[in-house]
């Protein structure tokens, strides 16, 4: 891959196992790591896996899935030759479940079927699975190292949450192995192991029994009690998700698009991801507005055109066989359009300039004649991310 193009994601998409998506909400990311995951299956070969823990279910209908769930499901190969292309890998797709996972990694770590039984069937367990964003955040990674460590694919996506939910999708490892060895944790199981610690602790759980009541504390002992026989396994697999992460097979995709609000969110994340020592393989900005735009030439032609007399409106408008007066009207709107966009090509390019890349590849991805809701529409958005 040595001889791929500048502004091509193909050396990155060729020799990392794992490319992770990142960025602001609403700028495509989603579409974007569909785009890469569909082009080097169908360019670059080998078997592709794209997961996506963002909550929108929007890559089954891009995909040709009739739906997408915590289990990995390929994408038919009609689905490519419907668009034209005969791929030369596979690709497959998954949207993470986070109650599914959940169960699945207790299943793996409990020590035998009644503990695991007693957890998966605890109120605290529950409600910590189903509904707190966190929880949500370390399975997603847990999730990955799983599907990495399976061997089965040359290449994973992921496509993360938006911006600042995306750096708690990061640090959720560290702050699961933190949680497991922290005071708090010892202190919530100790009742259960010293009678001595059972009385000292009394005031308090007389208090916490009037407010949360009886079941709420018993639920909550025997939850982390339960956890009690796993907690080595969890640090261990945390700390493991963690390494990977920062490891040389892993890099960073950001993605965003040239407007302030968005870019600005990028540039934050790209230094976070600096600061955390991971690596940034690609920048990639959609919608970009086209150079010729800032066109000296089209600028002096359009300022021509705005200065026009009514006898050269009146010879144009004889020869296209048009109402002059309603020439008149298309040609002030059109001068006034471009100069008005012409503007924001100029300011989004001088934004481009001061985005700091750390010297990871930058990619722009023009607006698109129509959205992206196909394979077809997936393989033109990846031929801009290989430079084509």
């Amino acid at each position: 891959m040595s001889g791929s193009s500048p502004g091509s994601i193909e050396r990155l998409l060729g020799e990392r196992e794992i490319v992770i998506a990142c960025g602001p909400g609403g700028v495509g990311k989603t579409t974007t790591a569909a785009a890469a995951a569909a082009i080097a299956a169908s360019r670059l070969g080998g078997d592709v896996l794209v997961l996506t823990v963002d909550p929108a279910r929007r890559l089954a209908d891009a995909l040709g899935l009739k739906g997408l769930g915590n289990q990995v499901t390929p994408v038919p190969p009609e689905v490519f030759q419907a668009a034209g292309e005969t791929p030369l890998g596979t690709l497959s797709a998954a949207m993470l479940d986070t109650k599914q996972s959940w169960d699945a990694l207790i299943g793996e770590h409990a020590p035998d079927e009644a503990t695991r039984d007693r957890i998966l069937h605890n109120p605290l367990y529950q409600n910590i699975t189903e509904r707190f964003i966190q929880s949500h955040d370390y399975i997603a990674m847990e999730r990955l190292y799983e599907l990495h460590s399976s061997g089965s694919w040359d290449l994973i996506v992921v496509d993360t949450p938006p911006t600042r939910n995306a750096l708690d999708f990061l640090d959720a490892p560290a702050r699961l192995a933190d949680f497991f060895s922290s005071r708090l944790l010892r202190w919530l199981i100790a009742p259960s192991r010293s009678t001595l610690l059972g009385i000292a602790s009394k005031p308090f759980t007389q208090v916490a029994d009037r407010i949360l009541g009886t079941q709420f504390l018993a639920d909550i002992t025997e939850f982390f009690v339960s956890l009690q026989s796993m907690y080595d396994g969890f640090v261990e697999r945390a700390n493991a998700v963690s390494r990977l992460l920062a490891d040389e097979r892993t890099s960073f995709m950001v993605v965003s698009t040239s407007e302030t609000v968005p870019l600005r969110e990028a540039e934050f994340f790209a230094t976070e991801l600096a600061t955390r020592g991971l690596d940034i393989g690609a920048v990639v900005l959609n919608k970009v507005l086209p150079t010729s735009l800032s066109d000296p030439d089209a600028l002096a032609a359009t300022r021509r055109l705005a200065q026009r007399t009514p006898e050269m409106t009146a010879a144009l408008a004889a020869r296209l066989d048009v109402d002059a007066s309603v020439l008149d009207r298309v040609l002030e709107t059109v001068t006034e359009s471009f100069e008005d966009f012409a503007v924001v090509a100029r300011r989004e390019a001088s934004s481009r300039e001061r985005f700091p890349l750390g010297g990871a590849t930058l990619l722009t991805v023009p607006q698109l004649d129509r959205d992206v809701h196909d394979m077809e529409g997936l393989l033109t958005l990846g031929s801009y991310l290989l430079g084509s």
